[in-house]
């Protein structure tokens, strides 16, 4: 008993050794900036006052004064319904293509291959492309659809104030649904045939196999999924600064690119921290919420 208590204490100091140095690289390039930023969202500093070391030291009136400009409720409520808009639909149409592409047929792997693509292209790169494309002077999309009859002029999609929102929407769909088609594939690879293959001798047809079985065990998999695309939909930077730069007139402001003016553009360091922050305790709870659904999960299992 002795011996195996100490080969479990060596093992374990093993696997700590293993472990420390990424726990080292996650507390100083992670851990510290998100102290600091928390740190610095209670002091004033700007660009005089860090010239100056001048600083002070004023609690949550950063994060008072936030709330007071209608930039900030703007960019709260522009996020969540970028966030929605663009998870609901990606999800859909991602378990749509899951299920299609898991179906045994000649082109499934090439095709799945190909859908990959837009999700592998650099979100930059996406959004200048689109930028282009829905341009109202010679945009390949408003060509089309003026061609077609659809519209009667070409719209400014990223310019109008009621188009910009949807337009980014859009764009983030199109990115997103590979993500979300790969990983729904999986967990649907992961259901034994011979479930099916029961259901059906049963007398089962192929929607009651749908929702008595697929879903039910589709459950970890699809919330990991949503989850997963929540995180990094509700944190998206580069697709919103590059194709709208969060305008026209705040239409497509989000928390990362109000924090992002705050600090870079304006200068106001503190601000922009605070800003940040708010953006990390909303992902923060949507974590929490994760954590305690899969251990509900587990514990009915």
């Amino acid at each position: 008993m002795a011996k195996n208590k100490k080969k479990l204490s060596k093992g374990n100091r093993v696997g700590y050794a293993f472990v420390l140095p990424a726990l080292i690289f996650m507390l100083a390039l992670v851990g510290f900036p998100i102290i600091y930023n928390f740190v610095l969202s209670f002091y004033n500093m700007d660009v005089m006052t860090m010239g100056q070391h001048t600083e002070k030291f004023i609690g949550f009136q950063n994060y008072t004064d936030l709330f007071q400009v209608p930039t900030t409720k703007t960019s709260i409520i522009n996020t969540i319904v970028f966030t929605v808009g663009s998870i609901v639909f990606q999800f859909i149409l991602g378990f749509l293509l899951a299920i299609l592409f898991h179906q045994d047929f000649k082109l499934a792997k090439p095709l799945r291959g190909v859908l990959l693509i837009s999700w592998m292209i650099p979100v930059t790169v996406t959004a200048l492309l689109f930028k282009f494309m829905l341009s109202s002077s010679g945009g390949v999309i408003n060509t089309i659809l003026v061609y077609l009859h659809i519209i009667p002029k070409p719209l400014d999609f990223l310019v109008s104030s009621d188009l910009a929102m949807p337009s980014v929407i859009g764009i983030n769909i199109w990115i997103g649904i590979p993500f979300n088609m790969v990983l729904l594939t999986t967990g649907l690879s992961n259901i034994p045939e011979s479930y099916y293959e029961a259901a059906a001798i049963d007398g089962a047809n192929a929607v009651q196999r749908f929702f008595k079985i697929t879903l039910p065990l589709m459950k970890a998999s699809m919330l990991s999924v949503i989850i997963l695309g929540v995180i990094y939909t509700f944190k998206v930077f580069d697709l919103i600064w590059v194709g709208t730069g969060g305008g026209p007139v705040d239409a497509t402001e989000v928390l990362s690119t109000y924090a992002y003016r705050l600090s870079f553009t304006q200068y106001s360091f503190s601000k922009g921290a605070a800003t940040a922050n708010i953006l990390f305790v909303m992902l923060l709870v949507v974590g929490i919420i994760y954590i305690k659904l899969i251990g509900k999960d587990e514990v009915m299992n």
